[in-house]
């Protein structure tokens, strides 16, 4: 019986020790999974800031206006609360939002006076275009309905779809803001950059228009300080 006994226990060891091997490969495997996804992801987001850089490069007027954005954009999600700021997509359809414009002309980029309706309508195409580009990149995911939505309104009358309200995605809906907060605080050709206080001011007045008015909120709670840190990290405040 004693001699049964230890044989039960000498098995039952092993059987322990085996567990917990298979449990320290288990470990090791899910950390080299976790590595190789967080390389993965490295490797796409200096994709997506080599493209966003390229499509950048042909305008000195909005140099780093993509990372702008997109650290606006991050910060109003903060502000929300949304799970949008935690997701890659969020930061890459932010990035990669005027990919579209390598098919606009460079006279309508840099035209310094306002557009005329038939140049209007040539950049208007810019969001489908950017959405036909990025069409076959798989990783991109939701990044792809930022770039196509971006310039829908909440009151339905933006483009290329005429999306209203909820309609437009969520995450577009948060670049609309943080994409006319640097366009009016930026030099343009056509016009001078306005103050942050007087760009707040605009933006409030186009909630329920222009823009979802709970984002609206949420970019009025993102303190000043946040901001301009923003600018400087861009080279736009000294």
């Amino acid at each position: 019986m004693r001699a049964e006994l230890e044989d039960v226990r000498a098995e039952a060891a092993a059987q322990s020790r085996q567990l917990e091997r298979y449990a320290a490969d288990l470990r090791e495997t899910f950390k080299s999974e976790r590595e190789q996804r967080s390389r993965l992801q490295d490797s796409y987001m200096a994709t997506v800031r080599a493209l966003s850089n390229a499509v950048e490069a042909r305008d000195a007027y909005t140099g780093k206006h993509a990372e702008r954005v997109a650290a606006y954009g991050l910060e109003i999600a903060r502000a929300m609360g949304s799970s949008l700021a935690d997701d890659p997509q969020t930061e890459f359809g932010f990035l990669l939002h005027d990919i579209g414009k390598v098919a606009v002309p460079d006279a309508i980029l840099y035209k310094p006076e306002p557009l005329t309706p038939e140049e209007r309508t040539l950049m208007a195409r810019h969001p489908d275009i950017g959405a036909q580009i990025l069409r076959g990149i798989e990783f991109l995911g939701e990044a792809k309905a930022v770039v196509r939505h971006h310039h829908e309104r909440w009151d339905g009358d933006g483009y290329p779809d005429g999306l209203r309200g909820e309609e437009i995605p969520l995450a577009a809906r948060v670049f609309a803001v943080a994409d006319t907060l640097d366009a009016l605080t930026t030099d343009r050709p056509y016009r001078p950059a306005v103050s942050l206080g007087a760009a707040r001011a605009t933006i409030v007045e186009s909630a329920g228009t222009q823009f979802d008015p709970e984002i609206v909120v949420a970019f009025a709670s993102v303190p000043d300080d946040a901001i301009e840190h923003i600018r400087r990290e861009a080279g736009v405040l000294t």
